[in-house]
């Protein structure tokens, strides 16, 4: 028989074990219901917003399945070439026009775009709509440029669609920025106690993509990344066609910074 005293704790125990799974519950549900505005952080733009950048560009409105895309074709007289840049999960394009001049000041074309619910872009988010609307912005750039003179570039939350497109297709080759494994790899490093494949919907599989890409990679990811973890992408890079494909390590490098990191510039001058 139990004392009085073991009968407390019993019950004690058996009330922290109800609000454990209360709270564990609780959570698991929030991450799935709410799991687009933790992954996804669109800024919108009033359709009538005008664009101001140092270099000269044409803004397009993109007529994909469902939705209209906003994009900028930053254009130079005697480009190398033209990069289409897909960009991280915040923000629009009056921001990401600005860091797309990297690229032009190193005498390229760009085109950018907004994904679905971001900018002046229109249309639902899907996971099949991103692929959708990279590829179709890939066909638009077909009709104005040689496949071969086509650098497609993904940050961060765009390595995913980055490396889709160019398994589907021959450009000349894929820079990734902050890649990761699948969507599904970083959700598990931030949430670990809950059953994350079956609840993402978003799942990105970056790994099922890069084998089959047969251009030149190039992967850029910092240590002290704090969003990406670093393991990811040295995950994804075991996946990747080890002929064709290179890994350069920024020492100290965050989510936010590669840009600028000396390693970084020194590799991309090589590339571009």
């Amino acid at each position: 028989m139990l004392n009085t005293r073991q009968r407390k704790i019993k019950r004690r125990l058996k009330r922290l074990a109800i609000v454990l799974i209360s709270l564990y519950i609780i959570g698991g549900a929030f991450l799935y219901f709410e799991q687009e505005k933790i992954l996804f952080h669109p800024s919108v733009l009033p359709q009538d917003f005008n664009y101001e950048f140092p270099y000269p560009f044409e803004e397009l409105f993109l007529q994909t399945d469902g939705a209209n895309i906003n994009a900028l074709h930053f254009k130079i007289d005697n480009p190398k070439g033209v990069v289409l840049y897909f960009h991280g999960n915040a923000g629009d394009l009056s921001r990401w026009g600005i860091v797309t001049q990297f690229f032009v000041k190193k005498q390229y074309d760009v085109l950018v775009i907004d994904y679905r619910t971001y900018g002046k872009s229109t249309g639902e988010l899907s996971e099949s709509a991103l692929y959708n609307d990279s590829q179709y912005c890939y066909d638009y750039l077909k009709q104005h440029y040689s496949e071969s003179d086509i650098t497609v570039y993904g940050r961060s939350l765009g390595t995913g669609m980055a490396t889709y497109v160019a398994s589907k297709n021959k450009p000349k080759q894929l820079i990734l920025e902050t890649p990761y494994y699948s969507m599904t790899d970083v959700a598990k490093s931030k949430f670990p106690i809950f059953p994350i494949e079956y609840m993402l919907k978003y799942k990105l599989p970056s790994y099922k993509f890069i084998s089959q890409v047969n251009c030149p990679i190039s992967m850029f990811h910092g240590t002290n990344d704090r969003i990406v973890p670093y393991e990811s992408a040295q995950k994804l890079f075991k996946e990747a066609p080890a002929a064709h494909t290179t890994f350069t390590t920024l020492d100290g490098g965050s989510h936010f910074n590669l840009i600028k990191h000396e390693t970084f510039l020194k590799r991309a001058n090589q590339i571009l």
